[in-house]
């Protein structure tokens, strides 16, 4: 069954009375090039698990058991499970899962589906409404997972896979500089999806640090000041961080200039090492 075909997805989907959901941001792939290019960046092979979020049609679901010794894709729309079963059936290495990602035990779920595997990796379309909170679930979580490959709109994607210090730096930048090493393996048009969003797409990677690159004291104190600096980003990065983690704003440009840093500086242009000696300093 050549799930690329726009017609045969349209028979399929009619035979079981399914409609796209706007709530889900559900736009399944429709460009056959894609999802073997997104399996096989991967490396996998039989002694892999891979983590699938939100199957669609199951595109990538059944390019990913072509790969991968075992597959698991969590689906929260129970409305494709009849559709999956007729798209997946003959694949043996596949087991489907109707849940919410972001509800889950997410490393107890990984310990019991994957067990035996020598390694674990995910790969997925990433619905555009909820891309960054599913990154920092797989990054923050401690999961032993080796690799991740998503599908993310393109102005996300590159904002994850940027460069802390530069102009498209933000909070998440930060983040996934510290869990990861990123990068942007390729774009994919927006004509590539039904329906066809208004936006374009990027496939990223992203490769989880074993041991961790940069030394921080307190984590969650770091993040919070990361997130104020940010988060009014019109404004200097020392009234950012005044104005909304609560400090006053002389004790907070006693730090810049006890660390040398411009107190005119807009988040954007800290750097990772910047960032960190500021939380520390607060």
């Amino acid at each position: 069954m050549d799930l690329c075909d726009l017609a045969t997805i349209k028979k399929v989907m009619s035979r079981h009375g399914f409609t796209f959901s706007k709530a889900l941001g559900q736009n399944f792939l429709i460009n056959p090039d894609v999802c073997p290019e997104m399996a096989h960046s991967l490396g996998a092979n039989e002694k892999t698990g891979v983590l699938e979020i939100g199957a669609g049609v199951g595109v990538l679901t059944k390019e990913l058991a072509k790969v991968a010794g075992r597959v698991v894709s969590v689906e929260l729309d129970k409305r494709l499970f009849p559709v999956l079963e007729e798209t997946l059936d003959g694949f043996d290495n596949i087991e489907l899962v109707n849940d919410d990602i972001m509800k889950l035990d997410f490393c107890a779920f990984l310990e019991e589906k994957f067990d035996g595997c020598d390694s674990i990796m995910v790969c997925a379309n990433l619905p555009y409404y909820i891309t960054s909170p599913i990154v920092m679930l797989l990054l923050e979580s401690g999961a032993p997972i080796d690799k991740i490959v998503v599908m993310v709109q393109k102005e996300a994607g590159e904002r994850l896979c940027a460069g802390v210090g530069s102009r498209l730096a933000g909070a998440v930048t930060v983040a996934v500089n510290y869990y990861a090493d990123s990068e942007i393996l390729f774009d994919v048009g927006r004509e590539s999806f039904m329906p066809s969003p208004k936006v374009d797409s990027v496939v990223i990677s992203l490769m989880p640090r074993k041991e961790k690159k940069y030394n921080v004291s307190d984590e969650r104190h770091f993040f919070t000041v990361v997130k104020c600096a940010f988060a009014q980003r019109r404004k200097t990065a020392l009234n950012s961080i005044s104005n909304t983690l609560g400090v006053k704003k002389e004790m907070v440009a006693d730090v810049f200039d006890k660390l040398a840093i411009d107190k005119n500086i807009r988040a954007e242009k800290l750097t990772m090492e910047e960032l960190i000696s500021i939380a520390e300093q607060l």
